[in-house]
């Protein structure tokens, strides 16, 4: 880094990256003073570390349990689970923009009590709807001949997408837009905020299902959901007493660039953003402008409601324009390509271990080792980008990625792997579909038999139910038998859990590209289409499972993932090049 300060303009704002030896010598100097810890303990950074974590244990603890809660209200089947998890996801692709344009027009403060508040009443009150049913289901199913447990489950399944929408925009607020401010736009204090919030996110992932889960376990699903509502109300008071903290003694916070405003009934094509990632900021349309009065003449006669929805359809047009025309949307679009993949510790690859007769205790056992390479991966982050700068740290973390997952590759082709590409072959001849069968069986010695149809995907015991991405595992299906080689299922896991270093690294990298690009009055809007992108290519990782959910097509699934995960990070490649090359241009 340079010794004199970088700058950028952010929607009329000049905000200075203060270098990092500067800083670095500052906070040496701090920490030499007396009773600089409790002064730490009353500073802004650690506030937002206690109340992030807060908010993260909370919202792993619903995860889990709501997926718990659904299984349990149906029957014990995967359909709710899956409606709340498509709308889940379908509501923050299609709002993503709005929550995030949302954020940018409101002061930091309300923006950020406002969807405390929204989230944890809206889980409060899906407790409690969920604590009646509980207790009271054979009643409400006698009532309106069963349709008031429909309205329940409508009911439970809204107020928690509700809460999702708001923990989208909490995040976008506070981990997007309050950290840089309060980091007083220094690279090296940002990176390192950065990687804190994503090892308390990393630890809170693997204990917060593990606390809930136990108390699910050993009292009831009443007593689950009442400990849920208990630690949101308590959660609630001192987030929101920490936040309002951290907004009086950071005065910045205060200060925020207006947004530009586009008319909602202009029609001229034009974003409500241009070249932001250059400084530049649109101006508003000329007020003389003749054609933007007439078609505001126009517009002012239709109702109000198409005029809301006007205004809304404008807004996320404008919203997912300004993400294209970010300098940065390769990276970001890198990045969402990384969600489309079956090589995570997600319901799936931890399913399909399952089928291969891999128990419940060394599945949570390789669950807590992937979340320590990922802590690996949060370190390494730090140190790279002070030593080689952020975006070779991405470039390295996407070659450390791609090459841990060539693990994977190779335990498709590995002795073990039940991979049967005939599976996928509709129609055979009499005589090949004989000879291709009894290839298949013996391929398939090592799995679960199918039951009830080839194409029902298979489901592990309930006695051992892993979490990740709000998606409930699997159900009443016996533990698989021994493989005839464990070479195949040894090479995936290692591959999968070494490139989590290089994954959380590179997610760490474009997530502080994201920060130092973007605007100040476009941070919100950015980040929320960036989030519907994110989730659009989770939903494509589903539908892949929903096509081919047998074991034996796994391994096909593994080399789509792979195929997906090297086109995100050559995206990245792409960016970094244009990135260097803009650098030497410029000296």
């Amino acid at each position: 880094m340079s010794q004199r300060a970088e700058s950028s303009q952010c929607g009329g704002v000049v905000v200075e990256f203060e270098p990092d030896h500067i800083r670095n010598a500052r906070a040496k100097k701090a920490r030499s003073i007396p009773g600089s810890a409790l002064i730490y303990l009353k500073g802004p950074k650690f506030l937002i570390y206690v109340s992030g974590a807060l908010s993260m244990w909370g919202d792993r603890m619903w995860h889990f349990a709501i997926s718990v809660f659904l299984i349990e209200l149906y029957g014990r089947n995967l359909l709710l689970t899956a409606v709340f998890g498509l709308v889940v996801a379908g509501s923050v692709l299609l709002l993503g923009a709005l929550i995030g344009d949302w954020v940018d027009r409101n002061p930091r403060n309300k923006v950020a009590h406002a969807s405390l508040f929204i989230q944890n009443i809206s889980v409060t009150v899906c407790s409690i709807v969920l604590m009646l049913v509980f207790s009271y289901k054979q009643r409400i199913e006698q009532i309106w001949d069963g349709w008031l447990t429909v309205v329940c489950y409508t009911v439970v399944i809204v107020l928690a997408d509700v809460a999702n929408l708001a923990s989208t925009a909490l995040t976008i607020a506070i981990q997007r837009d309050w950290i840089v401010v309060i980091t007083g736009y220094n690279r090296g204090h940002l990176a390192g905020m950065n990687a804190t919030m994503r090892r308390i996110d990393q630890v809170t992932n693997i204990l917060a299902p593990l606390a809930v889960g136990q108390v699910m376990t050993l009292a009831s699903n009443v007593v689950g959901c009442g400990f849920i509502l208990g630690w949101n109300l308590v959660s609630l008071i001192v987030e929101f007493f920490f936040l309002s903290r951290v907004y009086r003694i950071v005065p910045a916070l205060s200060v925020k660039p207006p947004v530009v405003e586009v008319d909602q009934a202009s029609l001229q094509g034009m974003g409500r953003r241009g070249a932001q990632g250059e400084g530049e900021v649109v101006e508003p349309l000329a007020e003389g402008n003749s054609d933007a009065s007439l078609n505001l003449k126009e517009i002012t006669y239709l109702p109000l409601c198409f005029r809301r929805f006007r205004w809304l359809v404008s807004t996320c047009r404008d919203g997912w324009r300004a993400y294209y025309h970010q300098p940065v949307f390769l990276a970001g679009m890198g990045l969402a390509f990384l969600y489309t993949t079956v090589l995570g510790f997600d319901c799936i690859t931890t399913g399909y271990a399952y089928t291969q007769g891999i128990s419940g205790s060394l599945l949570s056992l390789l669950m807590g080792v992937s979340a320590i390479t990922g802590l690996m991966g949060t370190v390494m982050f730090t140190r790279l980008r002070k030593n080689y700068g952020l975006v070779t740290t991405g470039i390295i973390s996407s070659c450390l990625h791609l090459g841990c997952l060539l693990l994977c590759v190779c335990s498709v082709f590995a002795p073990g792997s039940p991979m049967d590409l005939s599976l996928l072959i509709p129609y055979f001849t009499s005589n090949s579909s004989s000879e291709l069968g009894g290839m298949a069986s013996q391929r398939q010695k090592h799995t679960y038999p199918l039951r009830g149809g080839s194409n029902q995907p298979l489901l592990p015991d309930r006695s051992s139910i892993h979490w990740t991405n709000n998606t409930v595992l699997f159900d009443n299906v016996p533990s698989g038998s021994a493989p005839e080689s464990y070479i195949s299922i040894i090479l995936l896991f290692l591959g999968v859990i070494t490139a989590r270093i290089g994954l959380w690294s590179f997610d760490l990298t474009v997530t502080q590209l994201l920060q130092e690009t973007i605007s100040e009055s476009e941070r919100g809007v950015v980040n929320g289409v960036q989030s519907s992108m994110n989730y659009l290519m989770d939903l494509l990782h589903f539908i892949m499972v929903i096509s081919a959910p047998q074991p034996q097509h796994f391994g096909i699934l593994v080399l789509i993932s792979v195929l997906f995960i090297t086109t995100g990070h050559t995206m990245y490649f792409l960016y970094a090049h244009k990135a260097r090359r803009k650098r030497r241009h410029d000296t």
